[in-house]
């Protein structure tokens, strides 16, 4: 089979057009011939300074397609099934292995190219939500990086409960595409003092949550915007900085910081993380919940498209297609 493979860590270009063996299957899991890929944050940054699992290595951790294999001590997947799987690599590729475990059935009428999208992305914007924000209606949610994956979907879930939704972008014209999808006030953080405009928006009072999936400089900043009581979610490091923060700012405002990754949550608590996104799936299937994608390249591009990632030009999901 191709894949995008690349023998060390670095920029884009590291990657290449390659065959490599087709992937086996294990008793518990399944074979998927992949139809749509969605580059994840932590495909990126896998990329640039990744473990990797082997030379070549195929990154990825997520992607859509059509169930080919089935292993032996699999009982609730037919070869046929359409799939949208995770994992912790080899999305960027014609064929993936997975344990069963980790795919979800789409719905008829739901594609690969959005179903691609689906778990990874909104099952953490939900954890950070409602699992671990304890997002209730009539409070306020500070949403960093909304015009990314797990923004995108946070705005959307966090309005449905009845929350005021704050997010963050680097344009207006990002903002304003935000509003669609339930944004109620935008914050250009090119221009302007998330701080000092989230606490103006609020009256002073500042974010009853605050969802980060920047973190660094921004993340300390995230625990100043939020109120007292105020509750910080750190999900990510897509600032591309070390999370070194003083925990002494949380003091005064008796504020707490939780940091949440949907792998763990996948692995532990496997039953209700199953059931929450296949929710999803078929929320988005009835077109209550909106994917953006902003584009898809041919899986031979790997490098142009993790580049138009990192030129933070995108607004939603980019995707690969084998």
């Amino acid at each position: 089979m191709k894949a995008a493979v690349y023998d060390r860590t670095g920029p884009p270009s590291v990657f290449r057009y390659a065959d490599v063996p087709d992937p086996a299957c294990a008793p518990d899991g399944v074979v998927i011939a992949v139809r749509a890929i969605s580059i994840e944050g932590g495909d990126v940054l896998h990329r640039q300074h990744g473990e990797m699992a082997s030379r070549p290595h195929i990154v990825g951790y997520q992607c859509a397609g059509i169930v080919r294999e089935v292993g032996a001590q699999v009982p609730d997947r037919r070869e046929g099934d359409r799939v949208v799987a995770v994992m912790v690599h080899g999305s960027h590729a014609e064929r993936v292995a997975v344990q069963a475990a980790a795919t979800w059935i789409l719905p008829d009428s739901l594609d690969f190219e959005r179903g691609a999208c689906v778990p990874i992305a909104v099952g953490t914007a939900d954890d950070c939500l409602f699992e671990f924000g304890h997002l209730k209606a009539g409070e306020t949610v500070l949403v960093q990086a909304g015009a990314g994956g797990v923004g995108m979907a946070a705005i959307q879930l966090a309005k449905k409960v009845g929350a005021t939704v704050l997010a963050t972008a680097s344009s207006a014209e990002k903002l304003e595409r935000l509003r669609k999808l339930g944004l109620d006030h935008g914050i250009d953080y090119a221009k302007q003092d998330f701080v000092a405009e989230t606490r103006r928006i609020t009256g002073g009072r500042g974010a009853d949550l605050v969802v980060d999936s920047v973190g660094g400089r921004t993340l300390q900043s995230s625990i100043d915007a939020s109120s007292y009581r105020g509750r910080i979610i750190t999900v990510g490091s897509a600032g591309r900085e070390s999370d070194r923060i003083d925990v002494a700012a949380l003091r005064p405002g008796n504020k707490s910081i939780t940091g949440v990754f949907f792998g763990a949550e996948l692995m532990v608590h496997t039953e209700r993380v199953k059931a929450m996104v296949q929710r999803h799936l078929e929320a988005v299937a009835r077109g209550d919940l909106a994917i953006v994608i902003d584009r898809s390249y041919p899986l031979a591009q790997a490098a142009e498209a993790h580049a138009y990632i990192e030129s933070r030009r995108a607004f939603g999901r980019v995707l690969l297609t084998p």
